[in-house]
């Protein structure tokens, strides 16, 4: 049985669901698990959760025979990888990255350099039932600076389908001052 299997099933097995697996010089295993996501549901990993499953993993690996000398089980951290369609919808309204496979050309019309394929936006539903992620290149303001309210802030869209993207993550974003909910469409 292949690597990826084995893990997967162990994982699956505890309840959990496998977000990313690697191997690595010096023959270190690392696995990363997350809760398997439902509407509504905000459920995080824990120390606990990642030491059961390696107390699993290890018993398994050891019976399969498997090759590997340190084996290293996390949570998904704030950049989390977004691998396929049920992790966009469990995002969406988050602030992501993402780069594209081939940059954008003349599709962007101006709009963004030509040989772009790196962005930050916000991520949301298009129309036709692919992504789209919006963006403004407007500097935040600084703490402190009153902003006008009478001041239009261009906001850019680029829609992509999945099978265009090299990478996506969330934008590791960290507010020291705790969480703020996700803004409903139409708010600011």
């Amino acid at each position: 049985m292949a690597l990826q299997d084995i893990v997967e099933q162990v994982v699956s097995g505890l309840g959990y669901e496998l977000v990313e697996i690697e191997r690595s010089a010096g023959g270190l295993l690392r696995v990363t698990i997350d809760w398997p996501w439902t509407p509504g549901s905000a459920e995080f990993v824990t120390v606990e959760d990642c030491e059961k499953v390696t107390r699993q993993l290890q018993y398994t690996l050891e019976v399969e025979e498997v090759d590997y000398s340190r084996l290293e089980v996390s949570s998904p951290g704030i950049d989390r990888p977004l691998r396929n369609e049920l992790d966009f919808e469990r995002f969406e309204g988050e602030v992501i990255d993402l780069t594209l496979k081939a940059p954008m050309g003349a599709a962007a019309e101006g709009q963004v350099a030509a040989n772009r394929k790196k962005f930050r936006g916000q991520l949301a539903r298009a129309e036709g039932g692919d992504w789209q992620i919006s963006w403004s290149d407007e500097p935040a303001a600084k703490p402190g600076q009153r902003v006008s309210k009478k001041k239009e802030v261009p906001v850019q869209v680029l829609g992509f389908r999945l099978d265009e993207l090299k990478e996506a993550r969330l934008a590791p974003i960290v507010n020291f001052k705790g969480r703020r909910p996700k803004q409903e469409s139409g708010e600011s």
